[in-house]
């Protein structure tokens, strides 16, 4: 394993955080809406099943055949229960964001290997769309899957020493996926389509390799107020006129905090710090709100990272004196702060927003700021223009950082909103 530079938050906290976002879609799914041109219901609420055959990439020795059985890791099977939301084809919101749908999932995943692995289960939040309506009743989709999982059989010295992989028994959950629907009923649509999946415990343990599988899935959706939807589809090619989108220029301004480990190189040896080390930053946003769907500007981020430019000195152990074993040492407080520029894009749907970001430190007290920075950051709507903000920091396209778990508020808000 490589340490250099190796660092990240707690995924403890952002467990809380999840939670909460968990908290704010079941209250989404229990509210009214004024949205609905023609029905008394503005949602369809839906149930899923789906099965995910899948296969591993084999990226360290364990799952290569290091491990009890001598044998390659490299299939898996995952089965998923979901209960999502859907705004009625004859509404506003269907119209603007191409039939977009969002909801609460829980998945099983087995590996084939329960002693060294574990049997993990997700819970997640997903969304998903449109992306072409072949015929009235063939389309093709996307969906994200964003959460946590629990249930790993972590790596231990003593009782499990082979599993040089998976270092928590927490770890996040992260998927994307394409599929084809085909409508069957009023009531029942069938789906299958691909998926790639990625579980990492954000290398708040080590090992943390991560696992990355490709899937293939095939389910099927019950519509529970499919009668609905069928009254709704009859109606939906009623014209609605859409107002023109407000372009206009609003600002972001996220406070975020993490927690983080650090490890680094010294003299070709991997070295892990066994400090926790705090990080605060801020990103102030301005962004051009283009359509519906898509904002783009510059950030300004300010960070604060206790762990930056750590280092540690060799020692000399006398003639039958103890080990002191290494030290790591905090510089002064300049060599720890940055202030960078990045160039931001937001893909914006209803209740949530997918962001990237490129940029470099422009102000900054040493090495470890170097080089560039990617940031991939969700937005979960609180309020109209409040939003829960959980991101992560790379640097160099490699390097993991630390993760930004805060809050934002969105000042010189136009942006039209029809579902709350």
């Amino acid at each position: 394993m490589n340490y250099r530079q190796i660092s990240t938050s707690k995924v403890g906290r952002a467990l809380l955080l999840f939670c909460l976002s968990m908290l704010f879609v079941t209250r989404l799914l229990s509210q009214s809406s004024t949205d609905s041109a023609f029905n008394s219901r503005p949602y369809i609420y839906q149930l899923g099943i789906e099965g995910r055959p899948g296969y591993i990439f084999r990226i360290n020795p364990f799952l290569k055949g290091e491990n009890m059985d001598g044998q390659p890791i490299k299939l898996l099977y995952s089965t998923h229960l979901k209960y999502s939301f859907q705004f009625q084809p004859t509404s506003y919101v269907n119209k603007i964001y191409r039939g977009v749908y969002q909801g609460i999932g829980l998945s099983h995943y087995n590996f084939g290997n329960s002693v060294e692995i574990g049997n993990p289960i997700a819970l997640y939040l997903f969304q998903g769309a449109t992306i072409a309506q072949f015929s009235p009743r063939l389309s093709l989709n996307y969906e994200w899957n964003f959460g946590l999982s629990a249930g790993w059989k972590p790596y231990d010295k003593e009782s499990n020493p082979n599993n040089g992989m998976i270092g928590s028994k927490l770890n996040a959950y992260m998927n994307a996926n394409f599929y084809l629907k085909q409508r069957l009923s009023t009531k029942f649509d069938l789906i299958a389509g691909g998926t790639l999946t990625h579980f990492s415990n954000g290398n708040t343990r080590f090992p943390n390799a991560g696992l990355n599988a490709v899937d293939a899935k095939v389910g099927l959706v019950y519509n529970l107020n499919g009668n609905d939807r069928k009254l709704s589809s009859l109606l939906s090619h009623t014209p609605l006129l859409i107002n023109k989108f407000p372009k206009h220029i609003s600002t972001d301004v996220v406070l975020f905090g993490s927690w983080r480990n650090k490890g680094l190189l010294f003299n070709d040896t991997p070295l892990a710090s066994p400090d926790t080390y705090h990080v605060f930053g801020f990103n102030v946003n301005p962004m051009y709100n283009m359509n519906y769907n898509l904002r783009f500007g510059l950030s300004l981020d300010g960070v604060y990272d206790s762990s930056a430019n750590v280092y540690t000195e060799d020692y000399i152990v006398s003639a039958g004196g103890a080990n002191p074993g290494y030290t790591f040492y905090k510089p002064s407080i300049e060599k720890q702060l940055a202030l960078g520029i990045s160039a931001r894009g937001e893909y914006v749907m209803p209740y949530f927003t997918v962001g990237l970001g490129i940029g470099t430190n422009v102000l900054h007290g040493g090495e470890d700021f170097k080089g560039l920075y990617q940031i991939l950051a969700l937005k979960i709507e609180v309020t109209r223009s409040s939003f829960i903000h959980i991101g992560y920091n790379l640097k160099d396209f490699k390097e993991p950082n630390y993760l930004m778990l805060g809050i934002g508020y969105r000042f010189g808000n136009r942006y039209p909103c029809f579902y709350r």
